[in-house]
């Protein structure tokens, strides 16, 4: 006859091990945005330079984000609609993007406003705020 208590052991260490596994499968992964530097242009703008870290292990055929510009008084400046996509999966993508009339050194923060279009590929469009992580290497913080 087999031991119960052995039999439950067993049955116990087989669920912790599959546990983490399991776990994983439901974690989405990320999408960094950073904002990683500003550098003034000849034109009296501003270039903003965004890195987009893909790890959300899909590829990205639409990524449309509305950006809030906030002037050195916390005042909003405009707003931005920037396409950021082909983003593939696994990979780290520079985008540039231009400010117009607008000093690099006037910019206080830049918020995040909304996620336009997040469309992975040959997939629906998909609420991606969940997965959104986002960072600053810039005096100026990107913000949800």
């Amino acid at each position: 006859m087999a031991n119960p208590f052995r039999f439950a052991a067993t049955i116990t260490a087989a669920l912790l091990t599959a546990a983490p596994a399991l776990a994983q499968s439901d974690t989405p992964g990320t999408m960094t945005v950073e904002l990683n530097k500003f550098e003034d242009i000849d034109t009296g703008g501003c270039r903003a330079f965004f890195l987009f870290r893909n790890g959300s292990g899909k590829s990205f055929d639409g990524f449309e984000m509305s950006l809030a510009i906030l002037d050195g008084d916390g005042v909003i400046d405009r707003l931005l609609a920037i396409d950021a996509a082909p983003l593939p999966v696994a990979r780290t993508t520079l985008k540039l993007f231009e400010i117009p009339d607008l000093s690099c050194s006037d910019i206080s923060e830049v918020l995040f406003h909304e996620l336009t279009s997040c469309r992975p590929q040959n997939e629906a469009e998909m609420d991606c705020f969940p997965i959104l992580e986002l960072d600053s290497k810039t005096a100026a913080p990107l913000v949800k």
